[in-house]
């Protein structure tokens, strides 16, 4: 994959597209799960989403169920609990895997362009997260436990926010 852009992803209705329609915004990528103990963090990630989606942030949800079955259910259980829970508003994908032989492509070149500790390429565990800046250069990876908000100054100096 040449860019960020061009990377297959596939929606929550199962279509195949690419990132394409996300030029130009700081992205936010993250895999989720709805039964991890850092689960509470969407509510984090709802409030950065409503403070900046007006000014070019948009947070991608990519569901995983490899980290202890932690995200067990349907494509519609999923959106369901996360909305009725936590209010969710950002795009959450189709599930997928982020490790191994069958990890969705984004997963393996964000991956490949931002490690983790100690140079792992690995992704450890659910909520780990991916800034992106309007370019499509990743700026960091942060690990599960950083709390969504931790990331908010981060965001506003990508989005030129005071």
């Amino acid at each position: 994959m040449s860019d960020i852009y061009s990377i297959p992803v596939t929606t929550k209705n199962g279509e195949q597209t690419t990132l394409e329609a996300y030029r130009g915004k700081t992205l936010l990528i993250v895999n989720t799960a709805s039964a991890c103990g850092f689960t509470p963090q969407f509510e984090g990630l709802e409030t950065l989403y409503q403070t900046y989606q007006d000014q070019g942030l948009e947070i991608l949800g990519f569901p995983c169920n490899q980290f202890g079955g932690q995200d067990p259910g349907s494509q519609e259980e999923i959106e369901s609990f996360c909305k009725v829970n936590y209010g969710v508003t950002f795009p959450i994908f189709k599930k997928i895997e982020v490790n191994g032989d069958n990890e969705a492509p984004l997963f393996t070149w964000l991956k490949s362009k931002a490690k983790g500790v100690l140079g792992s390429r690995k992704i450890k565990w659910n909520f780990t997260k991916f800034l992106v800046d309007p370019s499509g250069t990743i700026v960091k990876r942060y690990a599960p436990m950083t709390k969504p908000g931790k990331i908010s100054a981060d965001i506003k100096k990508l989005l030129g926010a005071d």
